[in-house]
């Protein structure tokens, strides 16, 4: 999945132009949904990372929610497809369901909760809210670009308010 360009001339290395990321979207039985509070910047996201490179992505998304949250979960299926324009980073993301643990904060987090869909609009940023909105309506896979604080092209937040 990693996107690679050419440079044209055999032997040499090619430059990386994106980087991938898994997040969870899991959901709850009662609907709501698993989001931490990132310890590098406060703000309300996804459980995630970066994709390592011999890693499955459902494996990745499995490792990162436990890592980030102590919740282990079952990977449903692929709800979206997120690029950020400005850094350069697809996200991948599967709607999950939990299947053990006990919520706890991690290096990564320093919070962990369980939110309902309006809670999510409330607390995240729209790029990362409509990753877990967009992982509730069924829909998808949804793909979706933006420039690290607002959705852009034709798609727009709104649709699921």
């Amino acid at each position: 999945m990693l996107l690679y360009m050419s440079s044209g001339s055999a032997g040499t290395k090619s430059t990386p132009l994106h980087s991938v990321s898994v997040a969870g979207a899991v959901v709850r039985e009662d609907g709501r949904l698993l989001a931490i509070r990132r310890a590098d910047n406060g703000t309300w996201e996804l459980p995630g990372g970066v994709l390592e490179l011999t890693e499955a992505p459902e494996a990745g998304v499995a490792r990162e929610v436990l890592e980030e949250t102590g919740i282990h979960v079952e990977v449903d299926e692929l709800t979206g497809v997120y690029k950020n324009t400005t850094r350069g980073i697809v996200a991948l993301v599967f709607r999950c369901k939990p299947s053990g643990g006990t919520e706890r904060t991690s290096d990564e987090s320093t919070a962990v909760d369980w939110l309902t869909p309006a809670e999510v609009e409330e607390r995240m940023a729209e790029v990362y809210a409509i990753r877990l909105l967009d992982a509730l309506d069924g829909n998808g896979p949804h793909v979706r670009s933006h420039d690290g604080r607002r959705l852009t092209g034709s798609t727009h937040y709104r649709e699921h308010g």
